[in-house]
């Protein structure tokens, strides 16, 4: 598919964490963004934050995206489709609350597509590592190969016993299943390829409407407490910048060799101890934030990391340091008074 460098783009889910990233980033880049919220209430944030460029921003209402048809006139006319709406926590009992959302959504955006997407070259939908790991006793490098099928048998076998993380990961699995599927099963009907972003643990500032730090977004909340609390974070994980997601996501549109790509957007593995070195680092944090010993943290065992060659080389991306991240992250808690 040729490259999509201007035009209009989609982007479910506007009002979220990664997605209002995604919108500003479109935005900046000179394409013109058509929002899709739940309700006006969820798009009044938007239109004040994007107001200064006009009519390049406009919001569209899809009140349930698990409906049949939600998308069928959100998709009228737009050249891309970055598909970010997907639920992401672990209070869930029954797994179909995030399995149902997640798959018919995905899969409800890409009919509509089908259907009435005439001018559409290319779908990014985010999905996540969780789509991609496997929980073992020793170190382990994955990429864009493996797929989660340990999350989907748990979840199959045990219900609402599976472990909150599985409930999630399986989500994540199952909707970029479907979507890759979905792409095989039309591919003689459709006028638009696929490309799959796979970030993990999504951390740094925040633009969405956030009344206090309580109500922040599951991965933004975990950075929080692990700086702000004292009993804070074990362990660790691996992470991206929400910012370099974004970017990740526009890289996505203008890349021709992206199309038909699943790519893991990485910037490495961490400790809760790497963050909390890194805020105590001049300038120096507000005594409020708890402070880590610099270096302690790199000798954790991380028994999962992912590959990132492959976003690198397709989307051109450098990732932003920890050091960068956790420093923006402090001057914002800063100004917002947490």
């Amino acid at each position: 598919m040729p490259t999509i460098s201007s035009g209009k783009v989609l982007v479910s889910g506007a009002n979220g964490y990664v997605a209002v990233w995604v919108v500003r980033t479109l935005l900046e880049e000179g394409y013109s963004v058509r929002g899709a919220v739940r309700s006006p209430d969820k798009g009044k944030h938007l239109t004040e934050l994007f107001a200064s460029y006009g009519d390049k921003f406009e919001l569209v209402i899809v009140p349930d995206i698990t409906k049949e048809g939600a998308f069928d006139e959100a998709v009228k006319g737009v050249d891309a489709i970055e598909h970010t709406a997907s639920p992401y926590h672990f209070q869930a009992d029954d797994p179909a609350e995030l399995i149902e959302p997640a798959v018919k959504g995905t899969v409800g955006i890409l009919e509509s597509a089908r259907k009435y997407g005439k001018s559409i070259k290319r779908v990014v939908v985010t999905s996540s590592t969780a789509a991609v790991l496997n929980v073992a006793p020793t170190p382990q490098i994955l990429d864009e190969s493996n797929w989660n099928d340990q999350a989907v048998e748990e979840v199959t076998e045990k219900g609402r016993a599976a472990s909150a993380a599985a409930k999630y990961r399986a989500s994540k699995m199952l909707a970029e299943r479907a979507a890759w599927d979905f792409v095989k099963k039309y591919k003689d009907e459709i006028s638009w390829d696929l490309s799959v972003m796979n970030p993990p643990l999504v951390l740094g500032p925040t633009i969405h409407e956030v009344a206090s730090a309580d109500a922040l977004n599951t991965s933004a909340r975990m950075l929080h407490d692990a700086l702000a609390k004292a009993e804070g974070l074990t362990g660790g994980g691996c992470w991206i910048d929400v910012r370099d997601l974004a970017l990740a996501h526009v890289r996505a549109l203008q890349k021709e060799e992206a199309g038909g790509e699943r790519i893991i957007i990485n910037a490495g593995a961490f400790s809760w101890q790497d963050w909390r070195a890194y805020s105590s680092t001049p300038p120096p944090a507000s005594s409020k934030y708890q402070k880590g010993t610099p270096g302690a943290g790199k000798d954790a065992v991380h028994l999962l990391q992912y590959k990132n060659e492959k976003g690198i080389r397709i989307l051109g991306i450098q990732y932003r340091s920890m050091e960068d991240t956790a420093a923006d992250v402090i001057k914002e808690y800063e100004a917002r008074g947490w």
